[in-house]
């Protein structure tokens, strides 16, 4: 009780809103990585996977800066997420998978979920670090990221189950879910400092272009594959 009368309230807001804005996107990945999981699964499929994801958010935290400046560690990370993106949009489940309630495909779900919100959390944790620098107390400063964060997993968990509810009943979601993590994937990749060390500062200015490409690949390479998987 202590810690909460000495916050500063408008820091743990900035973190929390930070955190919603820039991690939107996280309830989309979760509500695709869970989609096939059995009924019974898909609580602790967003539960799980959310508290893996907040708990290396954290961690990434501090070493955000060092991380950001590695060369093409976020153009690695931008291939995995466009790799991500077209193996939710492909993988479809079928009835046979959706009633399967093994222990390897929740573990497959929550992987998913991890993996993907590393590689989309490399830029939204910079944010959230500067928020907490504001704190003047160093010690406290990892204190008010993980309650800001904490703040936020109602939130997130409760997007993901919203975005579940729609794709049940509107399917095409998944492929602009698909689409979404390309377009951030594109952008990525021209935004990291090997990139801009070999092309020039100007190759950013490509940015939306390349993230358009990358959600139309996406989005194209998973419906050829879809398409040609029901004719065979």
């Amino acid at each position: 009780m202590e810690f909460l009368t000495m916050l500063d309230w408008s820091v743990v807001a900035q973190i929390i809103l930070i955190d919603i804005l820039l991690g939107g996107d996280n309830a989309v990945v979760i509500a695709l990585a869970c989609r096939n999981l059995h009924p019974n699964q898909r609580r602790k499929g967003i539960l799980w996977g959310t508290a893996g994801a907040i708990i290396l958010r954290i961690v990434l935290v501090a070493f955000a800066v060092t991380l950001l400046q590695i060369p093409f560690l976020k153009f690695v990370g931008a291939i995995a997420l466009l790799w991500i993106g077209y193996k939710l949009m492909v993988d479809t489940g079928g009835e046979e998978g959706h009633d399967l309630q093994a222990p390897d495909k929740l573990f497959a779900a929550i992987k998913t979920i991890i993996i993907a919100d590393i590689v989309m959390s490399l830029d939204n944790v910079i944010a959230i670090a500067g928020a907490a620098g504001q704190v003047d107390d160093q010690a406290h400063q990892l204190g008010y990221i993980v309650f800001g964060l904490l703040v936020s997993v109602p939130l997130i968990i409760g997007g993901s189950r919203i975005v579940l509810y729609l794709i049940d009943r509107f399917p095409i979601i998944v492929t602009a879910g698909a689409g979404l993590l390309g377009w951030i994937a594109g952008g990525m990749m021209l935004s990291d400092p090997g990139v801009i060390k070999y092309f020039g500062a100007g190759v950013e200015a490509y940015s939306l272009v390349a993230g358009a490409v990358g959600a139309i690949g996406v989005m194209a390479l998973g419906e050829l594959v879809k398409r040609s998987g029901k004719k065979a």
